[in-house]
């Protein structure tokens, strides 16, 4: 059985698969919607999403959608390591601006349960890195947002100081520019 794990932003899961290894490898459950549920976490994905950063040092995000698109995330590499990064935006919690960082990789089977109204990016250690995550909420380009990813608000401990990135990226806004529309459910 997968370990759920609070993280200390409220709401944010860090949860710990438990393959089954033999001879030939593993096999392990990725989800279960009745787990999930029990936890009360979101379990309606509707949508799930692959993306490849080839180059070490390849920072994405810090992205969100605004509402009424908002989304929660299942976030887990499939290849690779990664540090992905979450942001507290709801206006109303007792972590709002805060940060937590957690080491996702191809052999540590973990995954990140991220709620809405978190900004999301991540930062690749390895080169060919593969991320999935599945969403409770239809990709609406209209709502897409962000925070800057070096925001010396958020401070986030990034390893790196030169990323690669999205021209996009680079001109997100930071956290006192926005005005943020999540609150705590």
């Amino acid at each position: 059985m997968p370990k759920f794990e609070p993280l200390k932003l409220p709401g944010a899961f860090l949860i710990t698969l438990e393959p089954v290894g033999d001879n030939r490898g593993y096999f392990v459950e990725t989800y279960r919607q009745d787990l999930f549920a029990e936890h009360g976490l979101a379990t309606n994905w509707v949508q799930e999403n692959q993306s490849l950063s080839s180059q070490k040092g390849t920072v994405r995000g810090l992205h969100f959608q605004r509402p009424p698109h908002t989304e929660a995330k299942l976030v887990r590499v499939l290849q690779g390591i990664a540090l992905d990064v979450i942001v507290d935006l709801r206006v109303d919690s007792p972590t709002y601006g805060q940060y937590e960082a957690i080491e996702l990789s191809e052999s540590n089977h973990r995954l990140l349960y991220i709620p809405k109204g978190f900004g999301h990016g991540f930062c690749t250690l390895s080169e060919n890195m593969v991320i999935s995550y599945k969403v409770d909420a239809y990709y609406a380009p209209g709502a897409a947002s962000g925070i800057l990813w070096n925001d010396p608000d958020v401070a986030i401990d990034w390893p790196v100081t030169h990323p690669i990135m999205s021209e996009r990226d680079k001109g997100l806004g930071t956290l006192a520019e926005f005005e943020s529309p999540f609150s705590m459910p």
